[in-house]
């Protein structure tokens, strides 16, 4: 048996348990995590993001609310979704949804 089908069939029996998050990140943390993944500075953040420095710098450390607004600039500067910068711990089987 193929590693591919042993995975359909762990799938479809319903024996598959998600794995659970190991860390829960901030979103300055997530911040910090991507823009150093991407080896860029704060200075080169600051620059891309036309954010200052020292307002990236207080993100990162909590200091400063990086709100919904400067989630999307900062996600456009770092070319990722704006939800991985402000909600980095989100799941979507934990959200209510209301019609």
């Amino acid at each position: 048996m193929t590693t591919g089908k042993k995975v359909k069939d762990i799938l479809k029996s319903g024996k598959f348990v998600p794995a659970k998050t190991r860390v829960n990140l901030t979103p300055g943390q997530s911040l910090r995590i991507v823009r150093e993944l991407q080896e860029l500075s704060q200075n080169d953040l600051a620059k891309l993001s036309g954010l200052p420095q020292s307002t990236i710098s207080g993100m990162e450390a909590g200091r400063i609310n990086i709100g919904v607004e400067r989630a999307k600039v900062l996600a456009r500067a770092l070319r990722v979704h704006p939800a991985v910068i402000g909600f980095p711990g989100w799941q979507v089987g934990h959200a209510s949804l209301r019609s």
